[in-house]
């Protein structure tokens, strides 16, 4: 008599697939494409930055720890079509450059449950990429060098800093360059920090969670699990 021995419980992985239609995965990829590309144009016509760019990358990355890799890139996809359609290519292109792109690199890393520090320095390098790219697409359709323009400005405010400190000597051209790097960097560095933040309570009530924040943060917060 042939003997049957019990197998081993498999491992589960950290962030099981999601098992339902395809109708379903097509629905809400569509309409989280659909509210992706809605934030961007609000923001364009009633010019509420501040508010809404922390939620632009979110509806992507929702995609992602829904429904995977290729569900997330066709939703960057569509959000672009559509704001091609509705404002144009131009702002399509500064959406799906960087945010369309942050959207599924977040989602890639919140899926793996990859640390805040990891997720939120690599998303800095990939913002500062899109800040250069936007600088550069933009000059080259206005046909003014823009980047010039913020040297410039640097280099005003970095001439104010040497005047308050006493300091007699002109700052270079390469210390203004570097200065004007480094505050991308951490713009980009304070964005994707607080983009976490409003992922953790958003996504968390939607049975989404994302990555676990440090825990001096959670301290900071108060948050409970």
């Amino acid at each position: 008599m042939t003997q049957y021995r019990d197998r081993p419980p498999e491992s589960e992985p950290s962030q099981p697939e999601v098992k339902s239609s395809p109708p379903l995965a097509m629905v809400e990829t569509a309409f989280l494409a659909s509210t992706a590309s809605l934030i961007w144009l609000i923001n364009v016509y009633f010019r509420l930055t501040s508010l809404l760019r922390m939620f632009f990358p979110i509806p992507i990355a929702l995609v992602y720890l829904r429904w995977g890799n290729r569900a997330a890139w066709m939703s960057a996809a569509v959000s672009g079509l559509l704001l091609s359609v509705l404002l144009g290519p131009t702002r399509s292109i500064l959406f799906i450059v960087p945010y369309g792109l942050l959207g599924v690199l977040l989602g890639f890393f919140w899926r793996r449950k990859a640390s805040w520090l990891f997720s939120i320095g690599t998303g800095t390098l990939l913002g500062a990429f899109g800040t250069f790219f936007q600088i550069g697409l933009l000059s080259l359709l206005l046909g003014e060098d823009l980047w010039v323009y913020i040297t410039v400005q640097i280099t005003g405010l970095v001439g104010w800093v040497f005047e308050k400190l006493g300091w007699l000597a002109e700052p270079s051209l390469t210390l203004v360059q570097a200065v004007a790097a480094l505050a991308i960097l951490v713009n980009n560095a304070v964005y994707l920090f607080v983009v976490h933040l409003v992922a953790l309570v958003l996504l968390d009530r939607l049975g989404n969670p994302i990555s676990r924040p440090p825990e001096w943060v959670r301290v900071l917060l108060d948050y409970e699990e």
